[in-house]
């Protein structure tokens, strides 16, 4: 008979993830020792968001990144959640594409950046979207021509989010 674990909620009923994960962001089983994760309850100004995001992404962890990102999203007002949704989806293209899921990361990738070229406006934080779109939309093709992710570098998960 097996135990089914009951899922951790916060105060408010809202579902939270305890369970430990790799640095690429993969759960492990429960007990496993992970790497330190990013607070369900993160709220950073938007230039503190695009800081740490970039930290992460220079460290080798789109995952984090991209939970740093989503952060932002869920927290943001109607005038800009738009555009922290799709930098979160940027994260998770990146992620996708570390964990060598490259159908996932055309899609994310190809979504995200189809967000940023919707952006009108000064970008929050100093955010380069031009850069962010044309490499989310460059790394997507090269996935999608090579039909995996095998020559995707390290240096293609850490693109620079501000100019």
């Amino acid at each position: 008979m097996s135990v089914r674990r009951v899922r951790d909620r916060d105060e408010a009923g809202r579902a939270r993830n305890a369970r430990p994960r790799d640095a690429a962001g993969r759960p492990l089983p429960y007990g496993t020792p992970g790497v330190p994760q990013i607070p369900d309850d993160l709220d950073l100004t938007p230039e503190e968001t695009v800081t740490e995001a970039q930290r992460l992404l220079d460290e080798g962890l789109p995952f984090q990144a991209h939970e740093v990102l989503e952060a932002a999203w869920k927290s943001s007002g109607p005038e800009t959640r738009d555009l922290w949704r799709a930098l979160a989806q940027y994260g998770a293209g990146l992620t996708h594409a570390q964990r060598g899921n490259a159908r996932g990361a055309v899609s994310l990738l190809e979504r995200a950046s189809d967000g940023i070229a919707r952006w009108v406006g000064d970008p929050p934080a100093g955010l380069d979207l031009r850069g962010l779109q044309d490499h989310g939309f460059a790394l997507a093709a090269r996935i999608e021509r090579a039909g995996s992710t095998d020559d995707v570098t390290p240096e293609d998960l850490r693109p620079a989010l501000r100019g």
